[in-house]
């Protein structure tokens, strides 16, 4: 199993001496020499971002972290879709009662192909068998959740705020700040990007970072998201994916 997901570099401007030659007479001799000057000037130094693929502990640490999620938000009264569409579903109103059937049986379907999905990927050895499995794996759940996209874009402002909403971008964050390596020069190792032994304390230096506002970081975490969500809701993205967002990426920068 590859040992990322993706990887992509962004520029760092760091400050470094640079050695420039000034002609000086010499006050002895009264000849011009060549004198080396040393000076400090700004350089953008490429900076490697590597998204390491989860193993099976950190699936079922963001699993969890997803399940806790949508807990706290059941409990402070946020429903979660299944929820909402049977809540419409009994009593009628802004979603249609086939509509709510539909998206109930929907999610319930989605959920078993990515559990079986998220088993079989987290195994290190592979099989001919379990990466046939994969595939039609990947098939159907990229066909289910054509179904429910094509149908909640008809709801979209009801299923925003939803628990389920809360919970992904939970989980999203969580992978973000745990798979998330730096590699600032080709003779470094690669080194976590945002420091902490907990979720909470990583959380807490991607607070700070942001609150910095150092530029580079900033580049950094407006990219982070887009690709940890292709691959959390894209079974088995290929690296043209990845690359393809890349270049939405770049391109909206440019238009910005």
């Amino acid at each position: 199993m590859a040992k990322e997901i993706y990887a992509f570099t962004v520029d760092r401007e760091v400050e470094v001496e640079v050695t420039e030659t000034k002609k000086k007479k010499n006050k002895e001799t009264g000849k011009m020499e060549n004198i080396p000057v040393t000076i400090k000037a700004t350089e953008a130094v490429p900076n490697e971002i590597i998204i390491s693929r989860p193993n099976r502990r950190q699936i079922e640490e963001a699993d969890m972290e997803y399940s806790v999620e949508v807990s706290k938000c059941i409990k402070r009264g946020i429903l979660t879709r299944a929820m909402l569409a049977k809540k419409y579903s009994d009593s009628g109103g802004v979603l249609s009662e086939e509509d709510a059937e539909f998206l109930t049986q929907r999610y319930g379907k989605l959920a078993d192909l990515q559990a079986d999905f998220t088993r079989l990927d987290a195994k290190e050895k592979k099989n001919s068998r379990d990466k046939e499995r994969i595939k039609e794996l990947t098939e159907k759940i990229s066909g289910v959740r054509t179904e429910i996209v094509d149908m909640e874009s008809s709801y979209s402002s009801l299923f925003n705020h939803t628990a389920d909403t809360k919970a992904q971008n939970k989980a999203i964050l969580w992978y973000m700040l745990n798979l998330t390596e730096i590699k600032e020069t080709d003779d470094q190792s690669s080194r976590p990007l945002f420091e902490g032994e907990t979720f909470d304390e990583k959380l807490d230096h991607y607070y700070k970072l942001e609150e910095e506002g150092d530029d580079f970081y900033s580049q950094v975490s407006e990219k982070l998201p887009s690709y940890i969500s292709l691959w959390y809701f894209s079974p088995n993205p290929t690296k043209e994916d990845f690359d393809n967002l890349s270049k939405e990426l770049s391109s909206d920068e440019a238009d910005s």
